[in-house]
C-alpha cells in the first residue's frame, strides 16, 4: 500500500514521551486530548509512539484523528502515511482522513485518487467525505473523464443529493469549462445553501456570463459576503467599474477580501488614485490588509508615480510585521524602479532573502528603463548562474535594454537565444521590442523584413514601433508604408496622422501636409482625449488633463502661472535688450 510515496521521515517511537503515568491504562479520550495539544512535530512525534506503545495506533478512530492533525495541522503527509501502513485493517474513515490529507495537504492530488481505487478493490465503501474529496483531486488534475467516471460513481453509491458532494460537482464542471453541466448539476440539487449558490455564481463569473451570474445574485433566497465578493470581483474582471463600485457600496458587510477585490478592481483598469482612496477608508474602518492588500496597493503607488506615498506604505508594511516575502518584495522593487528610485530598488532587491523569478523581472526592467543596460544584462546573467529560467517577460526587459544602449547585435543574440535556449517562441510583444530596436539603430529595412516574416499578424504597435523609427531616420518612404497599415488597424487614431505630418513639415512637403489634414477631415478623424499626468505633493496625489478645470486650486494655479509668464516675459525682454 501507498508505495509510491517514498522517502518520508518516519516517526521515532523513542522519541521524547509527554509525561504520561502509565500508557497502558490511558483512555481514547485522553490521546485525542494529547493530539489536540500538540504544536510542533517533536510533540506529535512523542503522541504517536504513546499510540504505538498503547497498541492505540490500530484503532481507526484514533488513527483518523492522528492523520486529520498530521495533515491539516502540521502539512505532513509523510507521518499520515506511516500511521496507515502500520495499521492492519484500516477502515473507511482512515481511507478518507489519508485521501484527504493527499488532495488538500499535498502536492500529491494523484495519490489520493489511487486510493479510492484501494477501497474500492478492498470493498470498503466510500461516503460522502470520500467523493468530496475524490471529486475536489479531479478538479485540481484537470481531469474530466476521471471526473465522469467519478460522477456516475457518486449516483452509484448513492450520493446524487448529497448537497456537499454536488457543490464539488459543480465547482469541477465550471473549472473543466462545462457550464451546461455545472448548471444541470446545480438544477437537480434537492437543497442547496448559500455556499452551492455563490459556487454557481462564481461558475458563471468564471465563464464570463455575468448576465446570468447577476439573475442568480439576485435570485438567492440569502447571501453571505462571499457572494458579493464574488460579483464584485465578476464586474472586476469584465471592467465594468460602475457596476462593482453600486455592489460594493451596498454590500451589508466588508471583509478584508471585499476591500482587496475593490481596490484591485479599480487597479487593473487603471484606476489607480480610487484604488488608494479605498485602501485608506479600508484603514479607517479599522480592517487590517493582507500581503495581496499591499502589494496591489504598492503596484498602484508605482503606476502614478507616488514615490512618497510608496515609501509610507513600506513603512506601513515594516511596522505591522508583514514579512518581506517575494510578492510584496517584487511589488516593492517594481514601485521605486518606475518612481526614479532605482537605488532604493536595487536594496529591496538585495535584502529579500528569497527571490523568485518576479523579483528578478522587476529589478532586470528597472536597471533597463533607467538606461542602465549593461547592468540589465549582467542581472540578467546572474540569474541564469542562480538557475532561475527566465520566461517571456524577462526577455522583454533583456530586449529594451538593448534597445536603450543600441545594443543591435546583442539584442539579435538575445531575441533568438529566447527559442534556441529557453524554447519560449517570441510572441508579439518581442516582435515590437525588436523591430523599436531596429528602427532606433537606423535599420528600418532590417525591421520591415522582420515584420514581414512574423509568424503573427503585426499589430498597430509593431508598425508604431516602425514609425517611431522612421520619425527618428526621418525616412519618410518607409514611414508611408507603416502609415498606410496603422489606417487600417486603427482609422480613428490621429496620433500616427499627426506623426506623419509632422515628418511632412520637417522636410518642407508642405502639399503632403494639407493633403493628409483633409484626409482626417474626410475620414472624421479627430485630436485623441488629451493626455493626463500625476503629481504627488505631500503624499497627495493629484491629477491634472489638457484644459481641465475642476481642480479645487485652480484659481491658485492660474495665478501662479500668470506670474511666470510675467516673469519670463520680462527676462526675455531684458535678454532682447542687451540688459543680459
Amino acid at each position: 500500500m501507498l508505495n509510491t510515496v517514498t522517502n518520508f521521515n518516519r516517526c521515532s517511537p523513542t522519541a521524547t514521551l509527554v509525561q504520561i503515568p502509565n500508557y497502558f491504562t490511558l483512555s481514547k479520550q485522553t490521546i485525542i486530548n494529547l493530539l489536540k495539544k500538540c504544536s510542533s512535530l517533536k510533540q506529535l512525534e512523542s503522541a504517536y509512539a504513546v499510540m504505538i506503545k498503547t497498541n492505540a495506533n490500530q484503532d481507526n478512530f484514533l488513527a483518523n484523528q492522528f492523520i486529520s492533525i498530521a495533515c491539516s495541522t502540521f502539512r505532513r503527509i509523510d507521518y499520515a502515511v506511516l500511521a496507515t501502513t502500520q495499521m492492519g485493517n484500516p477502515n473507511g474513515f482512515v481511507y478518507n482522513a489519508i485521501i484527504r490529507g493527499f488532495i488538500h495537504c499535498s502536492s500529491f492530488p494523484i495519490q489520493g485518487l489511487l486510493l479510492y481505487l484501494e477501497m474500492l478493490r478492498k470493498q470498503i465503501c466510500p461516503t460522502s467525505y470520500t467523493f468530496a474529496s475524490i471529486v475536489k483531486g479531479c478538479t485540481l488534475i484537470s481531469g474530466l473523464e476521471l471526473g465522469e467516471a467519478v460522477h456516475a460513481h457518486v449516483w452509484k453509491f448513492g450520493f446524487a443529493s448529497n448537497l456537499y458532494v454536488q457543490t464539488a460537482l459543480i465547482d469541477f464542471y465550471s473549472n473543466s469549462c462545462r457550464i451546461v453541466e455545472t448548471r444541470q448539476v446545480f438544477d437537480e440539487m434537492p437543497e442547496r445553501d448559500v455556499f452551492a449558490w455563490t459556487t454557481m455564481i462564481m461558475a458563471y463569473v468564471r465563464a464570463g456570463d455575468l448576465h446570468s451570474a447577476r439573475r442568480l445574485f439576485d435570485e438567492m433566497p440569502e447571501r453571505n459576503t462571499a457572494s458579493w465578493n464574488t460579483m464584485v470581483d465578476g464586474y472586476a474582471g469584465v471592467g465594468d467599474i460602475e457596476a462593482a463600485t453600486v455592489l460594493f457600496n451596498e454590500m451589508p458587510k466588508r471583509d478584508l477580501i471585499s476591500w482587496t477585490t475593490m481596490i484591485n478592481c479599480y487597479a487593473q483598469n487603471k484606476h489607480y488614485i480610487e484604488a488608494l482612496a479605498v485602501f485608506n477608508e479600508m484603514k479607517s474602518q479599522g480592517i487590517s490588509p493582507d500581503e495581496v492588500t499591499m502589494a496591489t496597493v504598492i503596484s498602484a503607488c508605482a503606476h502614478i508615480g507616488a514615490l512618497d506615498l510608496g515609501k509610507e506604505i513600506q513603512l506601513y508594511v515594516m511596522q505591522n510585521g508583514f514579512d518581506l516575502d517575494v510578492y510584496l518584495g517584487s511589488a516593492l522593487i517594481d514601485m521605486y524602479a518606475k518612481c526614479g528610485s532605482l537605488d532604493r530598488a536595487l536594496v529591496v532587491f538585495f535584502k529579500l532573502r528569497e527571490k523568485n523569478l518576479f523579483c528578478w523581472n522587476s529589478v532586470i526592467e528597472g536597471l533597463a528603463v533607467h538606461g542602465y543596460a549593461q547592468e540589465s544584462l549582467a542581472m540578467f546573467g546572474r540569474m541564469e548562474k542562480e538557475n532561475i529560467k527566465p520566461n517571456g517577460v524577462t526577455f522583454i526587459s533583456v530586449l529594451s535594454a538593448c534597445t536603450h544602449a543600441g545594443l543591435v547585435e546583442e539584442g539579435r543574440k538575445r531575441f533568438l537565444s529566447m527559442s534556441n535556449d529557453y524554447s519560449i517562441p517570441p510572441e508579439i510583444q518581442h516582435y515590437g521590442c525588436m523591430v523599436d530596436l531596429l528602427g532606433k539603430a537606423g535599420l528600418l529595412e532590417d525591421a520591415l523584413e522582420l515584420i514581414e516574416g512574423m509568424p503573427m499578424e503585426p499589430n498597430s504597435v509593431i508598425w508604431g514601433a516602425l514609425l517611431g523609427g522612421c520619425k527618428l531616420q526621418k525616412n519618410l518612404d518607409v514611414a508611408q508604408i507603416a502609415v498606410q497599415k496603422l489606417m487600417t488597424l486603427e482609422p480613428n487614431n490621429s496620433g500616427y496622422y499627426t506623426l506623419l505630418i509632422n515628418m511632412y513639415a520637417e522636410a518642407n512637403r508642405w502639399s503632403e501636409v494639407a493633403k493628409v489634414r483633409s484626409n482626417m477631415k474626410v475620414l472624421g478623424v479627430e485630436k485623441t482625449c488629451p493626455g493626463s499626468s500625476w503629481i504627488e505633493i505631500d503624499s497627495s496625489v493629484h491629477l491634472f488633463a489638457a484644459s481641465d478645470k475642476s481642480h479645487q486650486c485652480l484659481g491658485k494655479i492660474y495665478v501662479t502661472l500668470g506670474a511666470l509668464d510675467e516673469h519670463l516675459k520680462l527676462v526675455n525682454h531684458q535678454s532682447e535688450g542687451g540688459v543680459m
